[in-house]
């Protein structure tokens, strides 16, 4: 078995390659069981573990096992971390082991700018990045895949990360800056990216404004929420696949609200790659992708770092 480290995880992904190869693979598919959810509980500590396995027709099947304890954060330690085991999907041989937080983090990124390259205006250029940790961090490389982002604004609960983020952004090319004032900054995006593990609304309905994309990919369980039901109240949602409906405490509380119900959903990356689905239809409509993550991407990614260190 082979151990592929965090430098050359890296090192074997970028955006333009990680994105085409999540187009491919939520359109022609792979077999993805539901993940296992497990909380964990030690003395004073809660956190949560998932467990994530998938398979393709390429030849392998992957396992993902990702830690989340939010209360990291007060530690100064990542609120994620994560182990990936590839296997040979015909007979069970141990391939490799390929880090898992920088498969994670790109995947998740990577996503979420899939689906603002169907969902997002041609012309968005302005980005509110909610949050500043590892999956923040990659969001503008990300969307500049697929838009032709110029400015990035960032906030966080903690004003010194969102600081921290803006200068690194920065000393990667962008026009970035940190706000403290969310309600300004939100009504001035063209998208609006929230990666936090947040479990109160951020994000309120009201301060959309007309064609903004709203991009969700931090809360993953039904007690976490990123936005008010509103956001989802005569706007155009689509999400990464069926699963969410079923976990993402953003669309459950939608649902309770009365404000979306589960068919009035339009549709997944699955059903955009494929052409299926229409994404956005005009420059006024305010779309939204609510992603949970899937072991699809995880595999994909995973195949990508273990087929370029073999080449």
């Amino acid at each position: 078995m082979r151990f592929i480290d965090t430098d050359q995880t890296r090192a074997a992904l970028s955006f333009d390659a990680v994105i085409d190869a999540l187009r491919t693979a939520f359109r022609d598919g792979a077999t993805v069981p539901p993940r296992h959810v497990h909380a964990i509980e030690s003395g004073s500590s809660r956190g949560t573990s998932l467990i994530m396995p998938a398979w393709s027709d390429r030849g392998y099947f992957g396992v993902k096992i990702i830690n989340i304890f939010p209360d990291n954060t007060h530690l100064g330690l990542p609120g994620l971390h994560a182990t990936y085991n590839l296997y040979s999907a015909t007979t069970g041989v141990p391939v490799a082991q390929v880090d898992g937080d920088v498969i994670t983090v790109f995947r998740t990124a990577g996503a979420a700018a899939l689906g603002a390259d169907y969902l997002a205006r041609k012309d968005a250029r302005t980005l509110l990045i909610v949050g500043s940790g590892r999956i923040a961090g990659l969001v503008a490389q990300a969307m500049r895949q697929v838009r032709p982002i110029e400015r990035v604004m960032v906030w966080n609960v903690r004003a010194a990360g969102a600081e921290v983020l803006a200068q690194r952004l920065r000393e990667q090319g962008f026009d970035a800056s940190a706000t403290t004032d969310l309600e300004a900054a939100t009504r001035q995006a063209d998208i609006i990216s929230c990666a936090t593990l947040s479990t109160v609304p951020l994000i309120r309905g009201a301060w959309l404004r007309p064609g903004v994309h709203l991009d969700l990919i931090g809360s993953f369980k039904p007690e976490m929420r990123e936005t008010d039901p509103a956001c989802f109240d005569g706007t155009t949602v689509y999400v990464d696949t069926d699963e969410a409906p079923t976990k993402s405490g953003d669309l459950l509380s939608a649902f309770e609200a009365g404000v979306l119900t589960r068919d009035a959903i339009q549709g997944d990356l699955h059903q955009l790659t494929t052409g299926q689905r229409p994404g956005r239809r005009n420059d006024e409509e305010i779309t939204v992708f609510k992603a949970v993550g899937s072991a699809l991407e995880d595999l994909t990614l995973a195949t990508l770092v273990v087929e370029a260190a073999t080449a």
